[in-house]
């Protein structure tokens, strides 16, 4: 019977078709029809009357062999390739088959048939309801993935679901996560997706402890960088992580897959940052030594322009980057990088110096042309003049650019003859054209100062011609101190005028009280110090003293009118008539009634001091009541005493007449002599004597 059957296999071929895989559809196909269940399936298969030799088949199932009118979508079995060792063979199926039966073209009995179907079920891998698995790829078209996870049916997953996977292909292992054994129409239910997310983050820490690369797809643009699929997570990856040059473009890596380093997690916030700079850093930094090894100072070398700042140029070399300084760019003054260089230029430098820890290169452009200093006219010397343009100013000074790359300092105080503190900028402006002496020229240091008042005359030099003392002129008011007043008679020539000699009647004391800055004062020269260069004026001097008139009205003793215009400490400043003001402490600013003056007020004030040298008038208010009630006192006085002259003569006469009459009533009184005192004491012993 075998030999019939092998005769007929080999006569017939065409009439045995190689079966499909349990439950998948081919890619030209429908996707798979709803799956029948085991006992359906053993069901329907029939008894075939022609006789079947030997079968060997340990990897397909015979059974399918036996039932060619079944539909495809209706085989139940799905082999996953993936795990050989834990998947049943498909001959396990016709291990207990009762060939007998068959070959009598009987009937299944119900014992039979169960057993067929326990069989069948222990063919089957266990799987369960949300777990993750390995599946193998059976087909795949643009839209869909069959695969095999070793069930009953094939499952379907979205082709959208691989995008970071480009290189997918039949055979490949893939995880999977089962969603549902059946839907409604018995078709197992599979998402990659969810299998990569539910080990993702799994994977992104053992990929960043382990140092691991890893591949992901790069899904879109967003601010500073892009986002990267990796295992399902949505990472970060910098736009400075992304190559070691610039990137101008990022849209141009948008859906690409490329391989990462995991560089930074955040388990907090659930962030993740990826870097593909880093892959190649270590092949870099392996070229960068090699090239550095080979640098030498002085070497020239060709490169590209790589990034361009505001403060130089940065160079590739090829695989090692170096600076060009601005002011490495050009002799002449730079203002931008730019005006030299352009991006991705081909340009030749020179090695400044170089740095083998810190991996720095200097490189040089300029030092690749002569120095303009070298061409510079021979016969060029100091008091020569010269024509330039103003390259840069500053609050100190002006450059001045006569040559390309050759320059010179114009300093504020060679840029006029006036000694008042300026700003360069009150000058000249960045651009102008201008004429300058040489004053100092150092080929050596590449040094060079200028003057532009030099090409003035000095006024100083007929300055005592000009403003001998005594003479009067207008100035300009320039600046105040405490002091006194500067003022500008004329470009250059500049005078002091005192504070003391603003005025001869006001006690000023600022300046600004008399006069105000950029203001017009009539001066008169008092003094001149050509050497340094300083004069000596006044204004009250264009005027009379006053003081010799003042001498004959303020006399001590005189009362004027005045007002009270200032209120101090120590007293009252009154104004005086003819301008002039005089000064009255507390004790004389009260009035008859016992008050107290106040400011703005008028009253009459006797002068009590008057000092010419010293401008100073002291004034009284309440003198001017005192001394009145002291004359009307003395006056009554003298009107009583006056009056009580006669009686007071009578009486005194009286007195005197009665003096002289006691005195002549009372007898006469002699002196006491020695003799007297002897007879006394013989009178007092005759007395005791007399007593005994």
């Amino acid at each position: 019977m075998n030999e019939e059957l092998k005769k007929e296999e080999t006569v017939h071929p065409e009439d045995v078709q190689e079966p499909a895989l349990p439950g998948v559809v081919p890619v030209e196909e429908t996707p798979v029809a709803e799956a029948l269940s085991v006992e359906e399936s053993v069901a329907k298969i029939p008894i075939v009357e022609e006789p079947i030799a030997e079968i060997s088949v340990p990897e397909e199932p015979v059974a399918e062999k036996l039932i060619p009118e079944a539909p495809v979508e209706e085989k139940p079995v799905a082999v996953a390739e993936e795990k050989p060792a834990a998947k049943p063979k498909r001959a396990n199926i016709l291990e207990n088959f009762d060939w007998d039966t068959y070959e009598k073209g009987d009937t299944y009995t119900e014992v039979s048939k169960e057993k067929l179907i326990e069989t069948y079920d222990q063919s089957l891998s266990k799987i369960n309801d949300r777990e993750v698995v390995i599946g193998t790829v059976q087909s795949m078209n643009k839209r869909e993935v069959v695969i095999n996870i070793g069930y009953k049916s094939d499952g379907v997953v979205s082709m959208t679901e691989f995008r970071y996977n480009p290189d997918l292909k039949v055979g490949d292992e893939v995880e999977v996560f089962i969603e549902s054994q059946e839907d409604k129409k018995g078709q197992l239910i599979l998402s990659h997706k969810k299998a990569r997310a539910a080990r993702s983050w799994d994977r992104v820490n053992a990929a960043l402890e382990n140092d691991e690369i890893v591949k992901g797809y790069v899904k879109c643009r967003t601010k500073g960088g892009m986002i990267v699929d990796i295992f399902g997570i949505e990472a970060f990856l910098p736009g400075s992580q992304i190559d070691v040059k610039p990137i101008r473009d990022y849209d141009v890596f948008v859906d690409k897959t490329m391989e990462f380093k995991v560089v930074k997690i955040n388990h907090e916030f659930k962030n993740v940052v990826v870097s593909h700079k880093a892959l190649i850093e270590a092949e870099l930094e392996q070229q960068k030594k090699d090239i550095i090894a080979k640098l030498e100072k002085g070497q020239v070398l060709e490169g590209v322009v790589k990034n361009i700042t505001t403060y130089g140029v940065f160079i590739d070399l090829g695989g090692v980057d170096g600076l060009i300084h601005i002011t490495d760019l050009s002799w002449g003054r730079v203002t931008h990088p730019e005006e030299v260089v352009k991006l991705d230029e081909k340009i030749n430098v020179v090695i400044l110096d170089f740095d083998d820890e810190k991996k720095r290169i200097a490189l040089g452009l300029k030092q690749l042309t002569p120095h303009p200093w070298d061409a510079l006219d021979a016969n060029l010397k100091v008091g020569d003049i010269v024509k330039g343009k103003v390259v840069v100013m500053a609050d100190y000074g002006a450059f001045i650019e006569i040559a390309p790359g050759v320059e010179g300092l114009i300093h504020v105080s060679e840029m006029s003859w006036t000694q008042h503190l300026r700003s360069a900028q009150d000058f000249m402006k960045v651009g102008d054209e201008v004429e300058a002496v040489i004053l100092t020229l150092d080929r050596d240091e590449r040094k060079m100062s200028l003057g532009v008042k030099q090409l003035r005359p000095d006024p100083w030099e007929d300055v005592e011609s000009k403003y001998a003392v005594g003479s009067r002129h207008t100035a300009k008011v320039r600046n105040f101190t405490n002091f006194g007043v500067f003022v500008e008679i004329e470009e250059g020539v500049e005078g002091l005028i005192h504070i003391s000699d603003l005025s001869w009647t006001k006690k000023i004391k600022h300046p600004s009280e008399f006069t105000s800055i950029g203001a017009d004062i009539e001066v008169q020269v008092l003094e001149i110090d050509k050497e340094n260069r300083r004069l000596s004026l006044g204004h009250k001097q264009l005027e009379e003293n006053p003081w010799d008139v003042f001498e004959t009205l303020f006399t001590v003793g005189s009362v004027h009118e005045g007002t009270i215009i200032e209120m101090l400490d120590k007293g009252a400043v009154i104004s005086l008539p003819y301008g002039v003001e005089g000064f009255a402490t507390p004790k004389h600013l009260v009035k008859e009634d016992g008050s107290q003056a106040q400011p703005d007020e008028k009253l009459n004030f006797k002068v009590i001091e008057f000092n010419k040298d010293s401008k100073r008038i002291i004034l009284s208010h309440s003198r001017i009541f005192e001394d009145e009630q002291r004359a009307e006192a003395k006056k009554e006085k003298e009107t009583a005493v006056t009056a009580a002259a006669p009686a007071e003569k009578k009486t005194r006469k009286a007195k005197k007449e009665k003096k002289e009459e006691e005195v002549i009533q009372q007898p006469s009184m002699e002196k006491t002599t020695l003799g007297d005192i002897s007879g006394l004491a013989e009178l007092k012993e005759k007395m005791e004597n007399s007593s005994n």
